[in-house]
This record gives C-alpha cells, sequence and structure tokens, in this order.
C-alpha cells in the first residue's frame, strides 16, 4: 500500500513536473513573439519616414541602382545606364561595403548590390532609387545555376585546398572586386564550390563513372540536388524572399543594425513578413516612376533572348577579369554617346548592340565552366522536367517576393498605359495635322477658335455694360 502511494506521488510529481516544463517553454515561445512583433512592428514605422508625401516621382541629383542579383542587372547597368552617365559620373562601386565614399558629392551613379539601407549613407533629399524584380521562381533557378556554373570554374584545381590558396592569392593581387566579394555570392559561391568538390571526390574514390540522373537539376552525384538546394538554411537566410529583404533594407549585407534582428524574427515568424512586404510595396511606389524604363530594358533582353535567362544574367560583373571584358564593349562609345542628346531609337538601337555582345561573352563562359560538371547541364527545357511539387515548394518559400513582383507588375501595367495613351493622342494630334486634310482641319480650328474668342469677348462686353448701367442708375 505505502509502495502504491509512493508510486502514485512520484507519477504525481512528474506529471506537475511534466506540466511545469510544458509551460516554461510555452511561455518563452509566446513572449518572444511579442518581442519579435514588436520590434518589426517598430522597424516598420521608423521606414515609412515623413517623406512619403514629397514628390518621390522626380529624378533627382543622384542615381541609386539597387541592384537585385538575377535580374539582368548587369545587362542594365553596362548597355543603359553607362549610355546615359558618363564614366566621371559613376559612384566608386560600393559592391559589399567595399569601395562606397558618401563624401563624393559629384557622383551622379551608384551601382551596387547593397539593400536599401544604402539609403543611411546617401543624401535623401537628392537621390533616386530604381530597381529591377523578376519572377521569383525564375530568379530561384537562376542563383541556383550561377552559384554552380562560379563554383565550377574552381574544378580545374587538383582539389579544394588548392583552389582556395589560388582564389585568394588573384584576390589579393586584383585591382578590381572579385565576384567572392560581393553580396551574396561571398557566401554562395565558396559553399558551391566546396560542395562541388566533395561530390568529385566521392566519386574518384568509387571509381565509377556510373551515375543515376533524374535530369540535371537532381545529379546528386556531380551537384547538389535543386530540392536540397532550396531547403539548405543558407538559401533559407539568404536567397527566399530576397529581393523584398533587399528593397526592404533587411538582407544579412544590412547597413542597419536592427535589421538582422528583424530578418530572423520575419524568417521565425511567418506572419510578421507582411509589415516586411509593406514596407517594401510603399518603397516601390516610391521609385514608380523610373518603373517603366527599367521594365522596358529588363523584359527587351528576355525577349530577343536565343540563350537562357542565367546566360544572359550573369552578375558577376565586378571581377575584374569579367569586368575588363564588359568595359571594352561599352567604354569606348559610352563617354561619346553621352555627349550626344541620345533619341530612345538611337538608344534601343547601342542597347541591342551592347547585349548581342554581352550574350557571346557569357555563353562561352558559362559553356567553358559547365563542361567541368558534364553532362549535367542547365537550360530552360531542363527546368520545365522539375516535379511540380518542388516548384510548389519554391513558390511557398517566396510568397513575400511573389506578392511584390505582382504589385510591381501592377504598378508597371498602369503607366504603360498612361504613357501610350499618353503617346497615341500625341501621335493622333500629330497626324490631324499633317495629313492631306490637315489644311482644312486647321482652318476649322482656326475659324472655331476665333469665333469662340468673339463670343467671350461680347460676353465680357455686355456684363461690362450692364454693370456700367446699374452704377449710372
Amino acid at each position: 500500500m505505502r509502495l502504491m502511494d509512493h508510486t502514485l506521488r512520484f507519477s504525481l510529481l512528474l506529471t506537475l513536473l511534466g506540466f511545469a516544463s510544458i509551460l516554461a517553454n510555452a511561455s518563452p515561445i509566446k513572449d518572444n513573439f511579442g518581442h519579435c512583433e514588436r520590434v518589426v512592428k517598430k522597424w516598420a514605422v521608423s521606414s515609412l519616414d515623413p517623406e512619403v508625401n514629397e514628390d518621390k516621382h522626380t529624378l533627382r541629383d543622384l542615381l541609386f541602382f539597387l541592384h537585385v542579383p538575377r535580374t539582368g542587372g548587369r545587362t542594365y547597368f553596362h548597355c543603359f545606364l553607362r549610355r546615359l552617365y558618363s564614366k566621371s559620373l559613376e559612384c566608386p562601386r560600393s559592391y559589399d561595403k567595399l569601395r562606397f565614399d558618401p563624401s563624393k558629392t559629384k557622383c551622379r551613379l551608384l551601382v551596387t548590390h547593397d539593400d536599401y539601407s544604402m539609403m543611411s549613407k546617401l543624401p535623401s533629399h537628392r537621390t533616386s532609387v530604381v530597381t529591377i524584380l523578376r519572377n521569383p521562381v525564375e530568379r530561384v533557378f537562376s542563383t541556383y545555376e550561377f552559384s554552380i556554373e562560379v563554383g565550377a570554374r574552381f574544378l580545374l584545381h587538383p582539389n579544394l585546398t588548392s583552389a582556395t590558396q589560388m582564389a585568394g592569392r588573384l584576390r589579393s593581387k586584383m585591382r578590381g572586386v572579385s565576384t567572392l566579394d560581393i553580396w551574396p555570392w561571398k557566401y554562395l559561391v565558396p559553399w558551391m564550390r566546396e560542395d562541388l568538390f566533395a561530390r568529385r571526390d566521392a566519386r574518384r574514390r568509387r571509381g565509377s563513372d556510373d551515375m543515376q540522373s533524374n535530369g540535371s537539376y537532381d545529379m546528386e552525384e556531380i551537384v547538389m540536388p535543386l530540392h536540397e538546394y532550396i531547403n539548405s538554411p543558407i538559401a533559407l537566410d539568404i536567397v527566399h524572399n530576397g529581393a523584398t529583404f533587399q528593397v526592404a533594407g533587411l538582407t544579412n549585407n544590412s547597413y542597419l543594425e536592427e535589421s538582422h534582428e528583424v530578418r530572423h524574427c520575419v524568417q521565425k515568424h511567418e506572419i510578421l513578413g507582411e509589415h516586411v512586404l509593406q514596407v517594401a510595396k510603399v518603397i516601390s511606389q516610391w521609385g514608380a516612376s523610373n518603373m517603366s524604363m527599367e521594365n522596358v530594358a529588363n523584359n527587351k533582353s528576355e525577349q530577343s533572348s536565343s540563350f537562357s535567362n542565367s546566360e544572359l544574367e550573369n552578375d558577376d560583373h565586378q571581377n575584374s577579369s569579367f569586368d575588363h571584358n564588359a568595359g571594352q564593349v561599352t567604354s569606348t562609345e559610352n563617354d561619346e554617346a553621352t555627349k550626344q542628346n541620345m533619341t530612345v531609337d538611337r538608344l534601343m538601337e547601342a542597347y541591342e548592340v551592347c547585349i548581342s555582345s554581352l550574350r557571346k561573352e557569357q555563353a562561352h563562359r558559362r559553356t567553358a565552366s559547365l563542361k567541368r560538371i558534364s553532362p549535367a547541364n542547365f537550360s530552360k527545357e531542363g527546368r520545365l522536367q522539375v516535379p511540380g511539387v518542388i516548384l510548389e515548394q519554391i513558390r511557398s518559400l517566396n510568397r513575400l517576393d511573389l506578392e511584390l513582383y505582382k504589385y510591381a507588375q501592377d504598378i508597371f501595367e498602369k503607366r504603360h498605359k498612361h504613357t501610350m495613351e499618353k503617346l497615341f493622342a500625341i501621335e493622333r494630334w500629330g497626324s490631324m495635322f499633317n495629313n492631306s486634310d490637315g489644311a482644312v482641319f486647321w482652318k476649322v480650328y482656326s475659324l472655331a477658335s476665333t469665333l469662340i474668342l468673339l463670343f467671350l469677348f461680347l460676353f465680357l462686353f455686355v456684363n461690362a455694360r450692364r454693370r456700367t448701367s446699374k452704377v449710372k442708375s
């Protein structure tokens, strides 16, 4: 009886301890969410400053091109912006906070992968911000492919140690900025490089060339499968919803101290992402006046392409070896072009010539790199073979980016429609004066205007007479 009594007491004590443990664990979770909610809301309120009522549709002295990776930004910069701004007007490149000098007041063009927190270093009263957004699913594919492409370039070395040491020596001798210095590639490329060497070493140890394949995006013996990539901690932190975090100024490369806590709170509590999305939407609305031109540039490069998106959108243009070649394409014509009054037709013609040269350069580099991981290869056709469940997972992981992209599309369509209506009205009026009936129309228009002015004069004259009569009486 006593034994059962002790057993009952012991069981009751364990139950109470377990209940207390549940309460102890549940309480911090609730408090943690409450703390995160306060942190995120405080940041959101401070981000939407009183300048929201200012005229954000005026192009100011300094243009900050916030370059979201894998959106065609390299093409936009080399083939468009460099034809509007001479090299002397470019700010020192700030890629990954390496060179930017806010004291250089004469520069007019800043191009960087830094996020919107860069605005804390800029004269906000005279700075305009422009960016390019891309379909988030396509951007994830492109980020995955480019990480592997650059990582594969190191496979010419016998082992990872040799590759790492050589990369370090080359970077120390370079005057420019390496891809390995630029966010987010300074995180993604070394990670992928290490993974590629590990898989190659494993194949050599097996001594077998037999490889099972479910498509280039699931060749586990050669490269990290896409489904493994999208679920990795580094992709969850940097890649997914990357455009929204970058536009809102919340990447792990942010200048603002509170941004890191805000980002982690949002990643831990998905519901708090709505606050970040709203801030990103407001910032996008501020820059809506610039939306039409950058989307035209981006869409034109994609529509006229016979290559895959990733071939045309290599973002590593700060690597000195690559930047040198790209500079040869554009710099010789750049200063001369900016001295002239560039018409839209001439600008688009120069744009087409420029992207044609970039395509050849990028396609050659990409082909050489992917040969090192053959038979793995990436293409639009290959993307179509990726299972729908993985595509749906990518959409789920990039919910904020999908909503921001749709929001930006709506802004662009409205402004594009408004612009086309204005152009149509101008052309219609021009044709009325320039066609064969223009002379007749002009006579009718002149006669009608004269009659209206005469009627107005008579009306004013009669009213004046009436007022005079009243004064006399």
